[in-house]
């Protein structure tokens, strides 16, 4: 996608898309995590990010009455919607129908110990006016993580030394296949909004449905998408034992 004579965005706002319906976990935005429900949890360290605005998109209203109740700024969305950049989308007309909202961050509801920095850093990368898409990246520290397919790889043209590049794809596999280093995908997502406004158009990819992978869906059609390297991958809240461990986390840090 060409994306000459634009400027870098400056009016950034965090949308955190949250919804009941999991298989693993049920309810789990509302999951207890010491005294707070993790969807607050989030919205918190989203805030703490002190990029612009946050608003959580959600897909039931125990969700919306939870933020709310703990002071924060929530928006109904349709509970049907596909994907989360939908459900974002949807809340994005709602909460700025005038436009006001130049860059998007996309945060996922289910990271409550997710580092304020690494939103920034996702934020940095979506300055560069040619960058439809930003995205996070951490190193993959164990071969074993190499192999496994819920960890989604991302190749990423990056200069030695660099703190980011361009990601050139997406996938379940191990790739490259030579030795690393290998970039191990964070579910963070910052959007120019008219590359956000263009992207829920697309029809899937072939290559999204193959791997299962959104993001595949904007390379193919020719959005480019830069990846800043963080320090470390957010726990993401899938299982009873990984909402365990974040209620540890919780209880011994800063969060």
């Amino acid at each position: 996608m060409l994306t000459t004579m634009r400027t870098a965005p400056s009016r950034p706002v965090i949308l955190i898309p949250a919804r009941m319906a999991s298989t693993r976990l049920p309810n789990k935005p509302l999951a207890d995590i010491m005294g707070l429900p993790m969807i607050v949890r989030v919205y918190q360290r989203a805030v703490a990010a002190q990029l612009g605005p946050v608003f959580v998109a959600c897909a039931e209203p125990e969700i919306l009455e939870a933020v709310k109740k703990a002071g924060g700024e929530a928006v109904l969305t349709n509970p049907n919607h596909p994907s989360g950049s939908d459900r974002i989308y949807e809340a994005l007309t709602k909460c700025d129908p005038t436009g006001q909202y130049d860059a998007i961050i996309n945060v996922q509801g289910d990271l409550p110990t997710v580092e304020p920095d690494t939103i920034k850093a996702v934020y940095r990368a979506l300055i560069n006016p040619d960058v439809d898409i930003a995205t996070a990246i951490a190193p993959i520290m164990h071969a074993a993580d190499r192999n496994n397919p819920a960890i989604v790889k991302a190749v990423v043209e990056i200069k030695e030394g660099g703190t980011g590049g361009r990601a050139l794809y997406f996938s379940r596999n191990v790739v490259p296949a030579h030795e690393g280093p290998y970039w191990h995908h964070i579910g963070l997502y910052g959007y120019r909004r008219d590359a956000l406004e263009n992207f829920v158009k697309l029809p899937p990819a072939e290559l999204e449905k193959r791997e299962k992978l959104e993001q595949l869906r904007a390379l193919a059609a020719g959005m480019r998408i830069d990846a800043a390297v963080v320090a470390e991958v957010p726990l993401g809240v899938d299982t009873p034992a990984e909402l365990a461990l974040a209620r540890e986390m919780v209880a011994k840090g800063n969060y």
